[in-house]
């Protein structure tokens, strides 16, 4: 008789119940809240979840350093932490809004929780969402953006990074892009270099007519607002990309594809992995896209 085996969203390890967030904890913590903690704060409460690698290549510059901050903030119950079952191997540490930091950002924003909208019951939900892997993978994008410009010399930054929730609320009528990003590359002798997008991350497991499909709200958003904003196509594998091409043939809305594996580019999204749809030439860095379809549409 075989051993049943575990489900997908069991998690490794559970985060215990938090305790009583009082008038004297949140006083404490005005005292021992550095900026980067606040600035992590208010990314967690905005984005959901990142995992420790994921704040060592935004905030730190060594894991060692990473894992003892965090361990701080997670005894002071700013931040909570949980693992996710994997077969055969340990997850990494994914991290959410802790009540104490909750606390903090609702003082931050002169509103009460139950006005900032936080439960931490409903925040640790994403532990067992079959959603969380896509989740990881949207912040991972912008993750590495703002990695690479923190990393390059002035001027090369991530000016926006809305999530999801805040994309719908925005354009849901039409579209629901992943998030929206604008970012922007300085150029010697002339203006940065500066492109907005709608981003969609692929992880393999829609039909790619259904992929494809999604353009149909986003041309019907560009009728409508008389704007054309990208959107970028970040995708698992270069047969999918391919595939993904061949449906999208020339689009009626700006459409540039690369494949997210580590191999493709040291410098990540930001690099020469975009391929423009419709357009013939190399692979372009997401900054020059702002130029790329300047004759076609």
């Amino acid at each position: 008789m075989t051993k049943p085996t575990k489900p997908a969203h069991r998690l490794r390890e559970r985060e215990p119940h938090p305790p009583r967030v009082t008038a004297a904890l949140i006083a404490d913590l005005a005292h021992r809240l550095t900026t980067r903690d606040r600035a992590l704060l208010g990314l967690l409460w905005e984005h959901r979840v990142l995992t420790s690698d994921q704040i060592t290549a935004l905030f730190f510059r060594t894991s060692e350093r990473t894992h003892q901050r965090l361990r701080q903030l997670h005894e002071l119950h700013t931040l909570s932490s949980f693992r996710p079952w994997i077969p055969n191997g340990t997850a990494a540490k994914h991290w959410v809004l802790g009540p104490a930091g909750a606390h903090v950002l609702a003082v931050e924003q002169g509103v009460s929780l139950r006005e900032l909208g936080y439960r931490h019951e409903t925040v640790m939900g994403i532990a067992v969402s079959p959603r969380l892997g896509h989740q990881v993978g949207v912040n991972d994008f912008f993750v590495r953006l703002r990695a690479y410009a923190r990393n390059r010399d002035a001027g090369t930054r991530l000016v926006q990074w809305l999530p999801e929730r805040r994309c719908i609320s925005q354009w849901g009528d039409h579209a629901r892009p992943d998030a929206f990003g604008r970012w922007s590359e300085p150029r010697r002798h002339c203006s940065p270099a500066e492109v907005a997008f709608f981003l969609e991350h692929d992880t393999g497991t829609e039909r790619l007519a259904r992929v494809a499909a999604k353009l149909n709200g986003y041309t019907a958003l560009a009728r409508e607002t008389g704007s054309t904003t990208p959107v970028l196509f970040w995708l698992p594998s270069a047969a999918r990309e391919a595939n993904l091409r061949r449906l999208l043939g020339v689009p009626g809305v700006p459409v540039a594809t690369a494949v997210h594996t580590p191999t493709t580019s040291g410098e990540g999204p930001a690099g020469a992995v975009w391929l423009p749809a419709g357009i013939t030439g190399p692979r372009q860095r997401l900054a020059t896209l702002a130029d790329a379809w300047e004759f076609t549409m």
